[in-house]
């Protein structure tokens, strides 16, 4: 689970490896701290009063060793997030993956995945992607927001993957007419016939705070051209639905970001 998630805690990890309504925290508890004086996993701080576990770079590698999941050879551990301060954002990405059906596909996450266009110069990190296949998209992203963000930052970071989603690049042989493709199905999600849904997820103030904030995003990103669903932790925890505020609309993107000049 750490090596998917990064970063957990022993009740995390218990709703993982435990039967459902079980308690198997001091099974955890016990197995971190065998870990932890094998050299492979360690604690970087807390979030309350739960401490934060994480690999360390060997257990990363033994992880690795034992082919348990798909190679990631950029994938840190973890611990410098938690010693930085951004642990209980990175518990709060946790919950927001097991809640989401993690417990059954938890291989097919990974978390702090960079998105980038050196022409423009755009780059931001999604939480976490889930490379789940549907019909048309090979992979669903999903942002949180634990309360920390300000309501204008929260919606540029969302208007910042429309503008990733916009970008489009030429290709042709010199002295051709060539064309234009989006540089996302080009150059990273090349087995997707639609840019890949983005969920945002709303967590870390009281529900009510929660619901007005949904609100007030679904008004911010009004007309955004790219399928945004969003919905708050509690209620994604309890399985209630999600609210979708984006429609994906490649053609009013199209004419929304100027066309590449060709060579």
């Amino acid at each position: 689970m750490l090596g998917c998630v990064r970063i957990a805690t022993v009740r995390q990890m218990a709703q993982v490896i435990t039967k459902e309504e079980s308690d198997g925290r001091s099974y955890v508890r016990r197995a971190m701290v065998e870990l932890a004086e094998l050299g492979l996993a360690e604690t970087n701080g807390k979030d309350g009063k739960h401490q934060i576990w994480n690999l360390t770079p060997a257990g990363q590698k033994a992880l690795a060793d034992g082919n348990e999941l798909p190679l990631r050879p950029k994938a840190g551990t973890g611990a410098k997030a938690v010693r930085a301060g951004f642990g209980p954002h990175g518990v709060a990405v946790t919950d927001m993956i097991l809640a989401c059906g993690g417990r059954k596909h938890l291989t097919d996450w990974q978390v702090e995945v960079n998105h980038a266009i050196k022409e423009t110069g755009l780059s931001f990190n999604t939480d976490a992607v889930l490379a789940l296949p549907t019909k048309t998209s090979e992979v669903r992203l999903f942002e949180l927001d634990n309360g920390t963000m300000s309501q204008a930052r929260l919606a540029k970071e969302v208007w910042d993957y429309e503008r990733y989603a916009g970008h489009r690049v030429w290709e042709g042989a010199r002295g051709t007419i060539g064309n234009t493709f989006p540089f996302w199905q080009r150059h990273r999600y090349t087995r997707s016939q639609t840019f890949p849904r983005l969920h945002v997820v709303l967590a870390g103030k009281e529900e009510h705070l929660l619901d007005n904030r949904l609100l007030a995003l679904a008004d911010d990103v009004k007309g955004i051209a790219i399928a945004v669903w969003v919905n708050t932790l509690p209620r994604l925890q309890r399985g209630e639905p999600w609210y979708e505020i984006g429609v994906d609309d490649p053609d009013r993107r199209r004419r929304r970001y100027p066309e590449p000049v060709g060579r």
